[in-house]
């Protein structure tokens, strides 16, 4: 696999790939998921807490699935300036691990790092922090995912 240098991120990508993600993605509009950060090889998002996304614990806890798909979401994203077009080329998950670490009692943030892009796959290395049941910011989960890269 041949290793791919990525592009360089506008610096309006963020409110761009943002105004995307509200108008057109539905499921991580209904998230309320919000671009932080994206350079070339790394992306930060964020789902914040909100009942609807909790086990029925006390206190709440988040469900483990939103860790989850944040995980999938900004490891994919943080692919896209490997693409020959980042906004056209699209980009398919191919294998996610997650682990949990501790239980999520407030926001999630994910920061992906791009560990490898090659010429049809990319995988990136994602962490996600969030307040604990105790009150400590910490990481609640971290994964990889591997993602097919379809080149235009």
């Amino acid at each position: 696999m041949t290793e791919i240098e990525p592009r360089d991120v506008p610096d309006e990508a963020v409110a761009v790939l943002q105004q995307y993600l509200e108008d057109e993605h539905e499921f991580l509009s209904w998230l309320d998921f919000t671009v932080e950060e994206f350079e070339a090889g790394r992306m930060v998002g964020t789902v914040p807490f909100d009942e609807k996304l909790t086990n029925p614990t006390e206190p709440p806890t988040v469900q483990g699935g939103i860790a989850s798909t944040l995980i999938d979401v900004v490891g994919g994203i943080a692919l896209r300036p490997y693409l020959s077009d980042p906004l056209d080329d699209d980009i398919a998950t191919i294998n996610l691990n997650v682990n949990y670490l501790r239980p999520a009692a407030g926001d999630l943030t994910g920061t992906a790092e791009v560990i490898r892009a090659g010429n049809s796959v990319g995988v990136s290395y994602i962490e996600v922090v969030s307040e604990t049941p105790d009150g400590e910011e910490q990481p609640v989960a971290v994964g990889q995912g591997a993602y097919r890269m379809f080149r235009s």
